[in-house]
């Protein structure tokens, strides 16, 4: 059994800040690509930013340079921190990773998702 447990979302003003996490945990033998996506009430669910194992980074237009995704390998654990947030950016917060398992002698990744984290941004 594996899962990603998120954290750090919350209500906040605009042009405040806030940090997300994402921790997997369970039988992982490496984690691939690890990124985060939102979802606003009645839009489609979007990319926000993702990142290799290797530490490349890409984010959405609409985030870029206003938003910094990290992850650190040792903890099975991604990052968002989020400054200079506005009001479209309330949305709830998905964090994704390609967890890659071991059964027997084989190995096979799994698109796993978190359950979603919500970030309000509001006066």
């Amino acid at each position: 059994q594996v899962q990603l447990v998120e954290s750090g979302g919350g209500l906040v003003q605009p042009g405040g800040s806030l940090r997300l996490s994402c921790a997997a945990s369970g039988s992982i033998a490496a984690i691939n690509a690890m990124g985060w996506y939102r979802q606003a009430p009645g839009k489609q669910r979007e990319l926000v930013a993702t990142i290799t194992s290797v530490g490349s980074t890409n984010y959405a237009d609409s985030v870029k340079g206003r938003f910094t995704i990290s992850r650190d390998n040792a903890k099975n654990t991604v990052y968002l921190q989020m400054y200079s947030l506005k009001t479209e950016d309330t949305a709830v917060y998905y964090c994704n990773a390609g967890l890659r398992r071991r059964s027997g002698n084989l190995y096979y990744t799994e698109d796993s998702w978190g359950q979603g984290t919500q970030v309000t941004v509001s006066s």
